[in-house]
């Protein structure tokens, strides 16, 4: 199934196999990150193939280290190479950030200058991936949490550019957009006008906190929450802009029912649904070419 064929999905956690392998809710689809899942057997690779059997599945990966000096670590990119032959998943996405140092793997998605050399390396970076994968993968915008000095580039042109010379495509996170909005001080919704939203072949919602010790002055990207009011509103500015775009609820932390997850999913699903309808509905408006015969 095609990404744009698909309405919203979950992240599939451990806890919920049970009844995300059964969950027959239209339009559903899941993600894994492909870190959890690059052994050569064993319970998760098992629950994964069987997912797969019933449900599209993506794959968002947290460590190519996209943005470090050095390329992605060969072996780590083959044992993903084999997870997408294995699973084919329905899209493969990555971060727009840097993980690894000299070997080392940070628990962090780590940010960078913007630069000409920066642009040069990570895109070279995406096209060893791609070529890898033999598929096109998503790119993700970051959240923020300081200025950075040094950037030649704004980060929708950043994203562009890299869009062109790679051919890859964005995953847009729309909380992300809205964290970092807060932090740095500008404003999401011009930060969206200037997106490539041509190029978004999934979107990302989820929730957020602020620092304790900061408060709202400093959001957290923490994925421990509820999708907020604010970024449900951006997301239906995207979706009434775009048309449906394949949507995913982030949930990685305190955890709620299934349930719970099933019905903000649902929500997202909505705003999907509606906005189809409204394209079909415009697209039945339109005038016929004189002569031409409606398809059968």
């Amino acid at each position: 199934m095609a990404p744009h064929l698909l309405t919203a999905g979950l992240g599939l956690k451990p806890q919920h196999y049970g009844d995300a392998l059964h969950c027959g809710a239209p339009g559903l689809w899941w993600e894994v990150h492909p870190e959890n899942y690059l052994a050569a057997g064993g319970p998760r690779l098992a629950w994964l193939e069987a997912i797969r059997a019933r449900h599209p599945v993506a794959l968002h990966g947290v460590s190519l280290s996209l943005a470090a000096d050095a390329p992605p670590d060969a072996d780590h990119l083959g044992r993903l190479a084999a997870l997408a032959r294995r699973v084919d998943p329905v899209l493969v996405s990555e971060h727009l950030a840097w993980s690894t140092w000299r070997g080392q793997y940070l628990p962090d998605l780590l940010p960078f200058p913007r630069t000409h050399a920066a642009l040069q390396r990570i895109a070279d970076n995406i096209a060893r991936t791609q070529e890898a994968l033999q598929r096109p993968i998503a790119v993700e915008n970051p959240s923020h949490y300081l200025h950075i000095d040094g950037h030649d580039w704004a980060e929708t042109e950043f994203l562009a550019e890299l869009v062109r010379r790679t051919g890859c495509a964005l995953l847009l996170d729309v909380n992300n957009v809205h964290v970092s909005a807060n932090n740095l001080g500008y404003s999401a919704e011009d930060y969206l006008a200037d997106f490539p939203l041509h190029a978004v072949a999934e979107i990302h919602l989820a929730g957020h906190h602020a620092d304790p010790a900061h408060g709202i002055a400093l959001l957290i990207d923490s994925h421990d929450a509820p999708v907020a009011p604010a970024v449900w509103q951006l997301y239906e500015q995207v979706i009434a802009r775009t048309g449906p775009i394949a949507t995913l609820i982030e949930r990685d932390d305190q955890l709620p029912s299934f349930a719970e997850l099933l019905a903000e999913r649902d929500q997202a699903h909505g705003v999907l649904a509606a906005a189809g309808r409204a394209e079909e509905a415009e697209e039945a408006e339109q005038p016929r070419v004189p002569g031409e015969v409606p398809c059968s």
